[in-house]
C-alpha cells in the first residue's frame, strides 16, 4: 500500500511523505504506482521550475519526501493540486493508497 502523509504546521502544509508500493499489479505494470509517481514528480518538477529553493526533496524506490521551504500562491496551488489528484486516486483505489492528514 502507498501511504501519503501530509504534515501541517498552523494549517500550512510543511511536508509530504509518500512511501510504499501499491501492489495493484506487478512491478513495471502497476498503474496505481505509476499514477502516484507521475502526479508527485510532475508537481516537484513544476515547483523547481518556479523556484528551485522552494522545496527540499528526496526520492528513491518507494519513497518521496518533499519539504516545503517557502510558500507563495503558485507553489501552494501546485501542492494543493497534487493532494487533490492523489485524493481522487485514493478514492478510486482505496485498497492501494491511504492519505493521512
Amino acid at each position: 500500500m502507498i501511504k501519503i502523509k501530509v504534515n501541517y504546521e498552523n494549517d500550512i502544509i510543511k511536508s509530504i511523505n509518500v512511501t510504499g508500493h501499491a501492489g495493484y499489479s506487478e512491478a513495471g505494470s502497476d498503474i496505481v504506482c505509476a499514477s502516484v509517481s507521475s502526479i508527485c514528480i510532475t508537481t516537484v518538477n513544476a515547483i523547481i521550475r518556479l523556484d528551485s529553493n522552494a522545496i527540499l526533496y528526496e526520492e528513491s524506490d518507494g519513497l518521496l519526501k518533499v519539504e516545503i521551504i517557502s510558500h507563495n500562491e503558485f507553489i501552494d496551488i501546485l501542492i494543493l493540486n497534487m493532494i487533490d489528484l492523489l485524493s481522487e486516486l485514493a478514492n478510486d483505489y482505496k485498497n492501494y493508497i491511504k492519505i493521512i492528514k
